[in-house]
């Protein structure tokens, strides 16, 4: 069977799209996801979006990581697919219903309300999460926060100078994660401003992380380090994260598309 598929990327965390909508689609496994998911023989992403019919939404956006394991939210991915649908849309996750609006260049985002309970996140015990009595290394008393995925969200004074490819797969699988964690390494520029890089779970260091930035930018709010309102400088580019106390996070950002092609299902599956 002949599939055709949709290269997308929102600053760089690229996506392979896959329209179930009007094409029905066999299960995808994880073999599936991952072979299509290799960037040296086969289409190469970060992510792979599963578009399906849904009966409480626009439609229902499904997500794949790099290894295969579907997780509940990729802030990115949702741009990307606002944008492919052409307007404004109510989208089911796994994580909860999104709206999202198209923009000249991506889309606007409303990512539902920030989860703090230790046991949303989830945690192996209860803690703080605004500021956890643990570290790894140099990094030391993070926050947490579940965005429709689990993030723990750390603040240095140089984020670059993290060694993050090698503490990442640490904090991501500490038992004191059960559903394994994303690590976000952020640096405070200003009130407005915040420099942040991440180690998606099931991905590795990646471009952008819309949820990252999101989590980021709502543990930095509540410890009053920033305003409500701020820029989120990732290496692939800059989201806009808004958020209030008891209300939902608003993101915006760019998203586009790369390129359209086809595969032939069998040779992957």
């Amino acid at each position: 069977m002949r599939v055709p598929f949709i290269k997308m990327h929102g600053l760089g965390n690229d996506f392979v799209v896959l329209d179930a909508r009007a094409q029905e689609l066999p299960d995808l496994g994880q073999a599936l996801v991952r072979n299509l998911a290799d960037r040296f023989t086969g289409i190469g992403c970060d992510q792979l979006i599963l578009l399906q019919p849904s009966e409480t939404a626009d439609f229902r956006m499904r997500i794949y990581n790099h290894d295969g394991g579907e997780v509940g939210a990729c802030g990115n991915a949702t741009r990307a697919v606002a944008l492919l649908h052409g307007s404004e849309a109510r989208i089911e996750t796994a994580g909860g219903a999104l709206l999202a609006s198209p923009t000249d260049d991506g889309a606007s985002v409303d990512m539902g309300p920030p989860h703090f309970d230790w046991d949303a996140i989830p945690l192996a015990y209860p803690m703080d999460t605004l500021s956890m009595p643990v570290g790894w290394e140099m990094l030391e008393n993070p926050g947490a926060v579940n965005v429709g995925n689990p993030h723990v969200v750390l603040f240095v004074d140089d984020t670059d100078a993290v060694p993050l490819d090698r503490i990442g797969p640490e904090i991501e699988n500490d038992p004191l994660f059960p559903e394994r964690v994303n690590v976000n390494v952020a640096t405070i520029v200003s009130p407005s401003h915040i420099r942040l890089r991440v180690w998606e779970r099931g991905a590795g260091l990646t471009r952008a992380c819309g949820t990252g930035a999101c989590a980021t930018a709502v543990i930095a709010m509540r410890r009053r380090l920033v305003d409500r309102e701020v820029t989120v400088t990732l290496p692939g580019g800059d989201l806009q994260i808004g958020w209030s106390e008891g209300e939902n996070i608003r993101m915006t950002g760019p998203a586009s598309e790369s390129f359209r092609g086809s595969f032939e299902w069998d040779d992957y599956a």
